[in-house]
């Protein structure tokens, strides 16, 4: 790890929520300095740098890489349709931090990644909940050989989302896998690798017509012994009682059960849980319960900013969060839309 004293400062493209919610309250955990930001609305900007302790608003883009250069790490909170002329505004060699989704589409994020070598920016995306303490252990508990072989990852959200705090996201053509299905895309891409084939199927609801979609359907293929899905359900508008969110991973020899409370009754949440079996020879497995300090939303953030910090101090060759990973969930993401516009069995062709 790096010495938090000599980390690069931080300098953060954008002041919305995330930023408010996710970014910086992570980095004051870490100890990273948040040498300054800029947001269009300056307004926002010097709220945030009043309640955070940022030492500079600055007035523009152009201006913060006249003070900083290439000496800090530029942190983007922006939509992906806003990455690629911010990137053309960076100093060549610079390092960057991309928010997730890392473009609109497979296309865009070619295009991104194509200016990034071209520049040979050190670059990473914002997959964070790889990032989060829970998965963490969950990889330490599979490298330690405890549950064996992977045979079965689930992810599971039926939840009900208030998505009029992303106005944004309301014109986007491409919507809930892109934006919040991405996130287990990565996350199982980040334990088994990436599949084969991807199938999926992504839905609307009659009380969000105008959202492209806010339910999915996902299935990772990595061959006949190991089954990788995605079920997503973002109206589930009946009491957070029955709402779930969860990640289950089975392997040969146990399983690991994580319940991530940060999207039950959002914007409040619930607690998280980590629970996990051992099945042993000659004793009578049981489940057990193990407290885990911190969560998604911010302490993964940490991860993924440490990534970058680590590997502009020449500490690891790249970040885990590279944009060429990156690069590999976005054709993950695009081959669960092209799937789902090509359909599945026509059952008349049976009869």
């Amino acid at each position: 790890m790096t010495n938090n004293n000599e980390a690069a400062p931080v300098c953060i493209i954008g002041a919305g929520g995330i930023v408010a919610d996710a970014h910086l309250p992570a980095y004051r955990i870490a100890g990273f300095e948040v040498a300054g930001i800029v947001n269009r609305n300056k307004q926002k900007a010097i709220s945030l740098a009043e309640k955070f302790g940022i030492e500079k608003v600055y007035d523009s883009l152009e201006e913060m890489v006249a003070a900083h250069g290439t000496n800090a790490i530029y942190d983007f909170a922006l939509p992906a349709s806003e990455i690629i002329p911010v990137l053309k505004q960076l100093p060549d060699g610079a390092t960057i931090l991309i928010q997730k989704p890392y473009g609109e589409s497979l296309e865009e994020a070619k295009a991104i990644h194509a200016i990034a070598k071209k520049k040979q920016l050190l670059a990473g995306v914002n997959f964070q909940m790889r990032f989060a303490p829970y998965i963490l252990e969950a990889r330490k508990i599979i490298a330690d050989g405890k549950i064996g072989t992977i045979t079965d990852l689930e992810v599971y959200v039926n939840v009900h989302t208030p998505w009029n705090l992303w106005e944004f996201l309301f014109s986007k053509e491409r919507m809930e896998i892109n934006y919040h299905s991405i996130h287990y895309v990565d996350l199982i891409r980040s334990f088994l690798g990436t599949p084969s084939k991807v199938y999926a199927r992504t839905f609307k609801h009659p009380e969000a017509t105008q959202l492209a979609s806010v339910k999915s359907n996902i299935i990772m293929d990595y061959g006949d012994m190991v089954r990788a899905v995605i079920h997503t359900n973002h109206n589930h508008n009946f009491s957070y009682q029955k709402q779930e969110s969860y990640v289950k991973i089975e392997g040969t020899k146990g399983a690991i059960k994580i319940t991530f409370g940060a999207l039950i009754n959002y914007p409040h949440g619930v607690p998280d849980s980590f629970e996990y079996i051992v099945v042993e020879e000659g004793t009578k497995a049981q489940w057990q319960a193990k407290a885990i300090d911190g969560t998604w939303f911010p302490h993964a953030f940490i991860g993924t900013m440490q990534q970058m910090q680590l590997a502009k101090a020449g500490i690891i060759d790249q970040p885990e969060n590279s944009i060429d990973d990156a690069l590999e969930t976005m054709i993950c993401v695009e081959a669960a839309y092209t799937s789902n516009k090509k359909g599945g069995v026509i059952t008349d062709d049976f009869f």
